[in-house]
């Protein structure tokens, strides 16, 4: 888990409420999210996933994350939130998700991002290195830059950093759970720990 301090913890007061959970969930980097902070209503179970392109252990649980997805129920609602921690090449890394999301492309080029990155050591913060690697995807460079300067993309930047701010997040991969519980680092063990969370709050409705 890539993280700027060590924040190993786990709280009594969530142990106790979810005394019914199996042994295992006990050992894993499960952290109450004091305050708690404010998600989605109408029954739903908001997942948030706080991550970065740059980060190599994103890149590994990305697609355990991706396949644990189609396996939730439809009161589960997942977003992502990318984070920089202040760093100006993760700052870059985090406007170019926020651009491809707005211009639809996430889905086709997600898995290839991380892969540039990590597998091929492309420089994707580098707006020319950017510039030639989306073309070579096929995605309009032009209509990328012009979304990438705008005020959305802008405004969007900031708040995602707000959102990790208020989560108190100190690393990613990292997930928020009912703006309630979190779980550090990413891995099967860890999932399966969201998997008992959530399965103890679709029973506490």
């Amino acid at each position: 888990m890539q993280r700027r301090t060590t924040l190993k913890f786990l709280a009594a007061g969530l142990v106790a409420g979810l005394s019914g959970v199996a042994p295992a969930f006990a050992q894993q980097n499960v952290v109450a999210i004091n305050p708690p902070q404010p998600t989605l209503g109408s029954g739903q179970i908001e997942v948030i996933e706080f991550f970065s392109y740059g980060c190599p252990h994103c890149a590994s649980f990305d697609p355990l994350l991706s396949q644990w997805r189609t396996t939730q129920q439809k009161d589960v609602v997942f977003k992502r939130v990318p984070i920089s921690f202040g760093r100006p090449d993760w700052a870059a890394l985090s406007r170019l998700y926020l651009t491809l999301e707005a211009l639809g492309q996430t889905e086709k080029l997600d898995a290839a991002v991380f892969d540039a990155i990590h597998k091929e050591r492309v420089r994707l913060d580098r707006e020319d290195v950017r510039n030639d690697w989306l073309a070579r995807k096929g995605v309009d460079v032009r209509k990328f830059n012009d979304t990438w300067r705008s005020f959305s993309v802008d405004s969007q930047a900031k708040r995602a950093e707000q959102i990790a701010a208020a989560y108190k997040v100190m690393g990613v991969p990292y997930l928020a759970i009912a703006g309630k519980f979190g779980i550090e680092g990413g891995d099967p063990a860890g999932l399966r720990s969201a998997d008992a969370v959530i399965a103890k709050l679709r029973t506490a409705k």
